[in-house]
């Protein structure tokens, strides 16, 4: 080909891209600017008279017993607003009930309830937590669904609520600090959660709309009142991420629901390994139970243009421009925004470290600064997610459902 057919070429590719690239980078940064004025990460409180006996805590759970006991433990040291614990197996064959009852003995606000067996239109995890909001006391006010595999620290729950009365909240989840392990979760974990952060904001900012809301199920508080005006969890009977289902539906009939960085109050070590995380933070990461077909193809059309195609295009574009005599100022626009978008990408990575406990990661933290190079995998599993529903989860078929 002639140098005027190359330059063509190479003209209408970088066009193509940049008609792509652009509209979708400026709305992520749209996105990323409100981080700068975000809510602080919650911190620990004490417990003050006005909490006491306010709140039911609910933890489901099915052969926890590798993983429950730091958050047993955790929550025993929580204070008196915690008016009981109340955990809801479905039938545990590991010893996770008898880890429960010996706290118990420590700590007589735990107790254990069975839920029944699974409907076919319910998901497990909902199906429990509804259980449980049933059997808590009516004289509690809040409503808080705990998982098994955190770690709540001291003063978590008090913060928790004291935040919610001092901004009139009726809905408010955390964002936790991570604790992983090795290289591969090191590398692959951070570019998962990215497509979270590039999809709706930094944890603390507020959202565009309902349909935009996120939040997270391993510490969600939620009024009573508004539980009850609900229904319990039977609007996210049967989404995996009944989460943030709930929570775009508490929004869309007017509650005031906040997301919020608790890296400082609550930890969480999720997977172990690679394929455990490939499989376990992809189940649901598309969100689609919550959110309209449009909203997901949207989202993901979004995380290609800014998150998968920057590492893969910005070496290749560089490659051209040095290989090549001349370049069309398309072709330099393109190299200049894809080059633009992975040093935002690596620069977020100071944002979002304090999110990991660096100093439980046993020298294995180094792969966290090659992250974004698992950026196009990341967004790879985010369509795999997408075109398909859990046919199984913890041990439980849902083939039915899908």
């Amino acid at each position: 080909m002639n140098e005027w057919t190359v330059q063509t070429w190479l003209g209408a590719i970088a066009l193509i891209l940049l008609l792509i690239q652009a509209p979708a980078a400026a709305l992520l940064m749209a996105r990323l600017l409100r981080g700068p004025g975000r809510m602080n990460p919650l911190m620990p409180a004490e417990t003050t008279p006005d909490l006491l006996d306010t709140v039911s805590v609910v933890i489901p759970t099915l052969n926890e017993a590798e993983r429950i006991g730091p958050c047993l433990a955790g929550m025993t040291r929580q204070g008196h607003e915690v008016r009981e614990i109340i955990v809801v197996d479905s039938q545990s064959t590991d010893g996770t009930v008898e880890q429960v009852k010996a706290a118990q003995e420590q700590d007589p606000r735990f107790r254990v309830i069975q839920d029944d067996p699974l409907p076919t239109d319910w998901v497990g995890r909902p199906w429990a937590l509804h259980n449980g909001f049933l059997h808590s006391s009516p004289q509690s006010q809040w409503i808080l669904g705990i998982d098994a595999d955190t770690v709540p620290k001291p003063g978590l729950v008090a913060g928790l609520v004291a935040l919610a009365n001092q901004h009139h909240y009726d809905v408010v989840s955390l964002s936790p600090q991570f604790i992983l392990k090795t290289a591969d979760e090191f590398w692959l974990q951070p570019a998962l959660l990215m497509t979270l952060v590039y999809r709706f904001g930094p944890s603390g900012s507020d959202s565009e709309s309902a349909e935009r809301v996120m939040a997270n199920g391993q510490c969600f508080l939620i009024r009573r009142s508004l539980l009850e005006q609900m229904g319990g969890y039977t609007v996210a009977q049967n989404s995996f991420c009944d989460d943030v289902t709930l929570a775009r539906e508490a929004a869309a009939q007017g509650a005031v629901v906040r997301f919020l960085d608790g890296a400082q109050v609550l930890q969480v070590r999720m997977y172990e390994g690679f394929r455990d995380t490939w499989e376990g933070w992809g189940r649901s990461l598309d969100l689609k139970d919550a959110s309209s077909v449009g909203q997901k193809w949207g989202d993901l059309a979004l995380l290609i243009a800014v998150q998968g195609f920057p590492v893969i295009l910005t070496p290749l574009l560089a490659a051209v421009t040095l290989l090549t005599s001349s370049v069309p100022l398309f072709w330099m626009l393109a190299l200049g925004l894809n080059a633009g978008l992975l040093f935002v990408r690596f620069a977020l990575l100071f944002a979002i470290r304090p999110s990991y406990a660096m100093n439980l990661a046993e020298g294995e933290s180094w792969s966290f600064w090659l992250s974004p190079l698992a950026d196009p995998l990341a967004v790879y599993r985010i369509f795999l997610s997408s075109v398909s529903r859990p046919t199984q989860w913890r041990s439980r078929d849902y083939s039915t459902m899908a």
